[in-house]
């Protein structure tokens, strides 16, 4: 599959979070040599700021609901990523279908991430 540069279109099952940054083809106005498109990386640069911002705040909720120790700022952003990743992977297997706007996502990845420190703590109790 092959999309424009910065297309924003979702790879996989519908809804699976992902965009075609991984699959976009290495040609088209990013490339030019004209330097007309020169900020083109600046979107991604702030879209994986906005991803780790949204991740530390989702996984700190998500440890606020799930006692036990912290997991630092580091572990908060990849609980939360990692958790919205599950979450909308597994919420359209099941048929949960999201409010439109960013408060259903953001319930959603919150459920995620709480699932994925329920999981990872599992594992570490049976690993000990």
């Amino acid at each position: 599959m092959t999309a424009a540069i910065g297309s924003a279109r979702p790879f996989g099952r519908a809804g699976a979070g992902l965009t075609a940054v991984a699959a976009t083809p290495l040609t088209g106005a990013a490339f030019a040599q004209d330097g007309s498109a020169l900020g083109a990386g600046l979107g991604l640069g702030i879209g994986l700021l906005l991803a780790v911002i949204v991740g530390a705040i989702v996984g700190w909720l998500a440890g606020l609901i799930v006692k036990g120790g912290g997991s630092g700022l580091l572990g908060n952003v990849l609980y939360g990523i990692g958790g919205s990743m599950l979450a909308s992977y597994v919420l359209p297997l099941v048929g949960v279908s999201l409010a439109p706007g960013w408060v259903g996502p953001l319930i959603a990845a919150v459920a995620g991430a709480v699932a994925l420190i329920l999981i990872v703590r599992l594992i570490r109790k049976a690993a000990s």
